[in-house]
């Protein structure tokens, strides 16, 4: 099994950035997809997730409006469009696959915002 993360990197306060997770090993589209992301001695945060055949999706109350994630289910790729970053949304981002009891991390992948 394997999540790998890519698309971070340094970007000015209103900018955006696109993440990838590109997933292998499991069989992707039964699985909840979701982007979490954390700083340092804080807890780990959702921040949006999409269900198994993409019709529905959810995003924490900070990025709404903002975010945007999506999948593609032929490709076994999870996107997150973040546009309007402000520096609150500087983290590492990590990619999870979630079934049951079954849940699969990525690397992460680091996102500053700063000007």
């Amino acid at each position: 099994v394997q999540l790998v993360e890519s698309g971070g990197g340094l970007v000015q306060p209103g900018g955006s950035l696109r993440l990838s997770c590109a997933a292998s090993g499991f069989t992707f589209s039964s699985y909840v997809m979701k982007w979490y992301r954390q700083t340092p001695g804080k807890e780990r945060e959702m921040v949006a997730l999409i269900t198994s055949g993409g019709g529905s999706t959810d995003y924490a109350d900070s990025v709404k409006g903002r975010f945007t994630i999506s999948r593609d289910n032929a490709k076994n790729t999870v996107i997150l469009q973040m546009n309007n970053l402000n520096p609150e949304d500087t983290a590492v981002y990590y990619c999870n696959a979630r079934k049951y009891n079954l849940s699969y991390w990525g690397q992460g992948t680091q996102v500053t915002v700063s000007s």
